[in-house]
């Protein structure tokens, strides 16, 4: 019999089972979506991750509808059918015969499924049965308490309860965009909303969209006028104020969106990356703008430079907690160990950087963490270590979010609220004395 992870990926597959497939993973093997197989067919690996996304946000409310109709959990793989099959009809409303009849089909598929086909089938059928009312009244997932205590300690309960419910919601689609004349710009604006719905620019100037569009299809893609960025992730880059002649570094560029707003200033710039693999998104970008860099592919503690660079970006390795709307697998495969290695290693990472910056240079040091530990506590310690040759280069109120207490900007999800709020980040700028 073939593995239920190779059948599931042939071309034709139920998107259904597929996504069933991919949440198994996360749970069981601690994977990220990403790293799931696709099948050969486009529109069946993309549908199966949509679903398997929506079914890790409402995880917990899809356990909360069947927990009163099983006697005990069935077996991992047939858990995962009927999860994704709870989301599938109470959250996105997807006809309920339809759903328990690929349900069914899909657990008959499963070693030793057939003899539990008739408890999906039941089961199911009674989840069907919950009004919407009901289900839209569950509580909103809560982060695992590792990662929530420290929050609730920096900003509080409420402010992490509306962080929680930002990830709920998911993440819109953000541009950010190559400088064109004011027609051109013009333009583009009108054919995106025409292609994608309203586009909302937002207050540092990257464009929003709704829904899920297929990004290489959208006007302006295969010109390169824009590249796919976070808006709190596009805030970064400008703090170097890079300009024609600079040498500029950005370390652990991967996958390249504050590379490309580097090079577009007309600034030297050197994109270092470990991830031969992940610089090749980075690549591809640069072909598609037209905008050049030097990628290089080494590890940034051990690769020296042949000269001081003028300004260095630094988004260093983290747990990535600030990306959880676009990323619910994350709390299911991150775990508390991760925090204190990856603290470590950011800070290796700024004493590093500081070797190859000229004096009088700028670092911008970022990470898409919610967790002061590995932003607010890395400058505050950095410029302890360094004290008399590091200076926090205080920044003014940021386009949203708020000043941290050493002058940097914190961003959360609960950010541009009633516009699709935004990624969590940390950034900060200091200046390397003589």
């Amino acid at each position: 019999m073939p593995h239920p992870d190779r059948a599931a990926t042939r071309t034709g597959e139920d998107p259904r089972r597929l996504a069933a497939v991919m949440l198994h993973r996360v749970l069981t093997e601690g994977r990220m979506l990403e790293e799931a197989p696709a099948p050969s067919d486009p529109a069946s690996a993309a549908r199966a991750r949509r679903l398997a996304l929506t079914a890790l946000r409402h995880l917990n409310r899809a356990d909360a509808i069947l927990k009163p109709l099983l006697r005990k959990p069935p077996p991992p793989r047939v858990h995962a059918v009927l999860r994704v099959s709870v989301v599938e009809m109470l959250e996105l409303g997807a006809p309920a015969h339809g759903v328990v009849d690929a349900a069914v089909s899909a657990i008959r598929a499963l070693p030793k499924g057939a003899a539990l086909a008739g408890l999906g089938n039941a089961v199911l059928r009674r989840a069907a049965e919950t009004a919407p009312a009901d289900w839209a009244a569950l509580p909103v997932p809560r982060l695992p308490g590792w990662m929530r205590k420290p929050l609730v300690r920096a900003w509080g309960p409420e402010a992490v309860a509306a962080i929680e419910a930002a990830h709920l919601a998911g993440a819109p689609l953000d541009l950010t965009l190559r400088s064109m004349p004011e027609p051109a710009r013009a333009a583009l604006h009108a054919a995106l909303s025409e292609a994608a719905g309203p586009v909302d620019i937002l207050p540092n100037g990257s464009w929003r969209l709704t829904g899920s569009p297929q990004v290489s299809a959208l006007p302006g893609y295969a010109e390169g006028q824009w590249w796919v960025q976070d808006a709190a992730a596009a805030l970064a880059a400008p703090l170097l104020d890079a300009r024609p002649g600079m040498r500029v570094l950005d370390l652990c560029a991967a996958p390249g969106g504050k590379t490309m707003q580097l090079a577009a200033s007309g600034a030297a710039v050197t994109a270092l990356d470990l991830s031969d693999a992940r610089l090749e998104r980075l690549r591809a970008n640069l072909s598609r703008t037209g905008l050049t860099a030097a990628v290089i592919v080494a590890d940034a503690l051990d690769w020296k430079p042949d000269a001081a660079f003028d300004a260095i970006l630094l988004d260093a390795p983290c747990t990535a907690t600030g990306t959880i709307r676009r990323h619910p697998d994350l709390p299911h495969v991150r775990r508390p160990e991760d925090l204190s290695a990856l603290a470590a290693l950011q800070a290796a990472l700024i004493d590093r950087a500081l070797t190859m910056l000229r004096p009088g240079g700028r670092l911008v040091y970022c990470t898409c963490s919610l967790l002061p530990q590995e932003g607010e506590a890395q400058i505050e310690a950095a410029l302890e270590r360094h004290a008399g040759r590091l200076a926090a280069d205080p920044l003014s109120q940021p386009p949203f979010g708020r000043l941290s207490p050493q002058g940097g900007w914190r961003i959360r999800p609960d950010d541009l609220p009633g516009r699709g709020g935004a990624d969590g980040f940390f950034i900060a700028r200091l200046t390397l004395g003589g």
